[in-house]
């Protein structure tokens, strides 16, 4: 049972750590919006396909603001941050009871 418990929490570890990337790529993404970039440059458009199936949904539910602040990085950040707080912790306590 052992080899299941230290299989978990590598995927976990995994997990939590493409959960950190995936947040920085996300404040990247809104860190470049604010100086409009090139919308052809490859950087820009990688992090534009790889942030934006998150980020849509959270804009089409959130209210548009006058400012035209979008706010849906930082609830997209808010939700990973509650992920890595509620469900990792319980995943890795998990993989320990198993060794």
């Amino acid at each position: 049972m052992f080899v299941f418990g230290n299989l978990l929490s590598g995927i976990v570890t995994i997990f939590n750590w493409l959960l950190t990337v995936y947040m920085w790529m996300i404040i990247i993404r809104a860190l470049l919006s604010w100086v409009n970039p090139d919308p052809w440059n490859p950087i820009v458009q990688f992090l534009t396909r790889v942030t934006e199936p998150m980020l849509a949904p959270i804009r089409r539910r959130l209210p548009t603001w006058q400012m035209g602040v979008d706010l849906s990085p930082m609830v997209a950040i808010l939700i990973i941050w509650l992920v890595q707080i509620g469900i990792v912790p319980s995943l890795y306590r998990i993989a320990l009871e198993m060794r």
